[in-house]
C-alpha cells in the first residue's frame, strides 16, 4: 500500500476529522491535473482540500503514454479522418472503436466534433492548443523541480515515424508542423536508427520533435506531486463525491460550496474547482452547466521487455505509440468510445502488440500479450479538443478545470498555474477565454 492509498477504516477516520475543518478551496480530483491545481493554489496562500472518491493518480493519469506533448497542436476534429474512418473501424487491428449499444449515445457529440472540423472553428482551436502548449513543458520544469522529481520528466523529444507513406505525404507532414511553429526535423530512415537503434529497418523516414518530452512513470509522477502538496499543507481526502451545492446566507448571496460525499460527511470551503476528469460531466449539470463532454476509453499494454528506446516513437501509420518506461515498453494509442461503466475489453489492449512487434522486432520477439499487464482509463474529450478552464459564469465561487483530452499530461502544470491567476483574479498569463465552459 502507497502513502496516498487508504483503508476502509482510514477513510472514515480521515472523514470524520476532516469534516470539522474548513479549507479555502475544495479540489474535486487526485489526477495529474487537479493535483498540480491543488499545488500551485496551496503556493499561492489558500488552505486545499483535494476530494477523490478513489485516491492519487486511480484514473487515466496512471496508465496514459507519459508523453508531454506540446508538437499536437492540431484539433482532433480534421476532415482528412473522414475518409479513413470506415477503414479504421474495419480494421480490428485499427485505432478507433465504437461499441455498438453506446453509438446512439455518442451521437450527440460527434455530430458537434464534425462541426469543428469547419475551417474556422479549426483553425481557431488550433491556436487555443498552441497557446497552451507554448509554455507548458516550462512550467512541468518548474513543477517536478519543485517537487524533487526531476528524474521523472525526460527531456529527449520523441519520433513520428513512417512504413510505407509516400515521401510526398511525409514532406507535406512535416511542413504543416513546421508552419504551425512546431520544432522538427525530417530525417531519413537511417538517422531514425541512429537515434533509436532497436527501430525496424522498415521504417523510411522520421519526424523528431526535439523539443518535448516523456515521464517514465505517471503514476509515480503524481505521487511525487501528491507527497509536495501534503508538505505544503494540503488535505487529501479518499470520498465519492455525490452531491454539489452553493451554501447561501440569508440574503440569498453565496458564502461558499458544500460537497457531499458517499459516506455521509459534508465538506465546506469558500471555493470549489472542479477537475474530476471523465467524471466532471454530471457534477457541472448540478453546477447548472450540461457540458458536452465524452469519455474517450483509452488502453495501454505494459510489457515488462525493455528496449534501448531513449523517447516516445508514435506510428503515422499504425496510430500508436511507444514510450520506453520504467516498468518496461508501454504501448498506447487505442480510442474507444463506450461510456464509462463498459469493462475493459482486452482485444483493444492485445491488438498493440502486432504493432510494436512490427517496430521494435528484436526487443518483442516472441513476447506474448499475457507476458503483458492491460488497462484501461478514460480520458475526458470535448468536441473542439479544447479543455474547460475559468470561473463559472452564474457564481464567483465556482472554477472548472477538466477536459484535457489526450493533453492532460502536457498541460496540467501550466494549466494550473492559470487557474491560480484566475482564481487570484489576476491577469492570466494567456486569455483562457477560448476555454470557458458556457462556450457550448
Amino acid at each position: 500500500m502507497t502513502n496516498h492509498e487508504l483503508t476502509d477504516q482510514d477513510k472514515a477516520s480521515q472523514a470524520s476529522s476532516a469534516s470539522t475543518q474548513n479549507a479555502d478551496i475544495t479540489v474535486i480530483g487526485a489526477g495529474v491535473i487537479g493535483l498540480a491545481n491543488a499545488i500551485a493554489l496551496q503556493k499561492a496562500g489558500f488552505s486545499v482540500r483535494v476530494i477523490d472518491k478513489q485516491g492519487v493518480a486511480a484514473g487515466a493519469s496512471f496508465g496514459n503514454a507519459g508523453h508531454f506533448a506540446t508538437e499536437q497542436v492540431f484539433p482532433l476534429a480534421d476532415p482528412a479522418m473522414l475518409l479513413k474512418l470506415p477503414g479504421m473501424l474495419l480494421d480490428p487491428l485499427g485505432p478507433f472503436r465504437i461499441q455498438p449499444r453506446y453509438f446512439l449515445k455518442a451521437l450527440p457529440w460527434f455530430m458537434r466534433f464534425l462541426v469543428n472540423m469547419l475551417p474556422a472553428k479549426r483553425a481557431h482551436n488550433s491556436a487555443a492548443i498552441k497557446a497552451l502548449n507554448q509554455k507548458s513543458i516550462y512550467a512541468w520544469q518548474q513543477l517536478v523541480s519543485e517537487c524533487g522529481c526531476s528524474e521523472l520528466l525526460k527531456l529527449e523529444g520523441s519520433l513520428l515515424v513512417f512504413e510505407q507513406t509516400p515521401f510526398i505525404e511525409v514532406e507535406r507532414v512535416y511542413k504543416s508542423y513546421r508552419e504551425a511553429g512546431v520544432a522538427v526535423k525530417l530525417i531519413s530512415g537511417e538517422e531514425v536508427r541512429a537515434l533509436e537503434p532497436d527501430l525496424s529497418p522498415n521504417i523510411n523516414h522520421g519526424l523528431w520533435f526535439t523539443q518535448v518530452g516523456h515521464t517514465p512513470d505517471p503514476a509515480e509522477l503524481c505521487h511525487r506531486l501528491a507527497t509536495q502538496f501534503e508538505k505544503l499543507g494540503g488535505e487529501l481526502v479518499i470520498g465519492e463525491v455525490i452531491q454539489l451545492a452553493a451554501e447561501c446566507k440569508g440574503d440569498n448571496k453565496e458564502k461558499g460550496v458544500n460537497v457531499s460525499v458517499a459516506s455521509g460527511v459534508t465538506y465546506h470551503s469558500d471555493k470549489l474547482l472542479l477537475s474530476a476528469g471523465a467524471w466532471s460531466k454530471p457534477l457541472a449539470q448540478q453546477l447548472g452547466f450540461k457540458v458536452p463532454l465524452e469519455t474517450e476509453r483509452g488502453y495501454h499494454l505494459m510489457m515488462p521487455q525493455h528496449s534501448r528506446l531513449q523517447r516516445p516513437v508514435a506510428s503515422f501509420e499504425r496510430k500508436f505509440i511507444i514510450t520506453p518506461m520504467n516498468r518496461g515498453t508501454c504501448l498506447a494509442g487505442t480510442v474507444e468510445f463506450g461510456g464509462l461503466k463498459a469493462p475493459l475489453v482486452e482485444a483493444r489492449a492485445d491488438c498493440l502488440l502486432p504493432h510494436a512487434k512490427a517496430l521494435l522486432p528484436e526487443v518483442l520477439v516472441g513476447a506474448t500479450t499475457s507476458q503483458g499487464e492491460r488497462w484501461m482509463g478514460f480520458r475526458p474529450s470535448l468536441p473542439d479538443s479544447l479543455p474547460v478552464l475559468g470561473a463559472s459564469p452564474k457564481s464567483d465561487k465556482i472554477f472548472f478545470a477538466f477536459g484535457h483530452q489526450h493533453l492532460g499530461l502536457t498541460w496540467a502544470a501550466f494549466s494550473a498555474q492559470l487557474m491560480a491567476e484566475a482564481i487570484k483574479e489576476e491577469k492570466t498569463q494567456v486569455d483562457i477565454t477560448p476555454y470557458r465552459i458556457d462556450r457550448f
